[in-house]
């Protein structure tokens, strides 16, 4: 079983279990979990593929801004002041210009920053 993981690294208990059976070993799960455990065995954390501009293919996923206005980015930040009360903005950025278009400052704990008024921004200023 630990060949079998080191071989096999990013296989967890359950696919070793499969692999063993296929040997001829007769065995269940919770049996080879437990050796696993006891084993100290774990298997690694995937680690997260990073965000890409284009696809191997040459297709565009996101918009690259070719002249001022023509891509638009907004994000939201969550801060508390030096008193402990919670306030978000809502940061509207052109992409080209890197000009931040609008900061719109709410306090409250509701979704009061995802109503409509952000795009009715968009559409007057854009």
């Amino acid at each position: 079983m630990i060949e079998l993981a080191r071989q096999y690294g990013r296989y967890g208990y359950r696919r070793i279990a499969a692999l063993l059976r296929n040997a001829g070993w007769l065995l269940n799960d919770k049996r080879v979990e437990r050796l696993w455990r006891r084993e100290g065995l774990k298997v690694p954390v995937k680690q997260p593929k990073r965000g890409r501009l284009w696809l191997n293919d040459g297709s565009c996923v996101r918009l690259r801004p070719e002249y001022r206005d023509h891509v638009w980015s907004y994000d939201f930040v969550h801060c508390r002041t030096d008193d402990g009360k919670a306030f978000r903005t809502l940061n509207i950025l052109d992409e080209r210009s890197r000009e931040c278009l609008t900061i719109r400052v709410r306090r409250g704990g509701s979704g009061d920053l995802n109503r409509p008024d952000r795009w009715i921004f968009c559409a007057t200023a854009g």
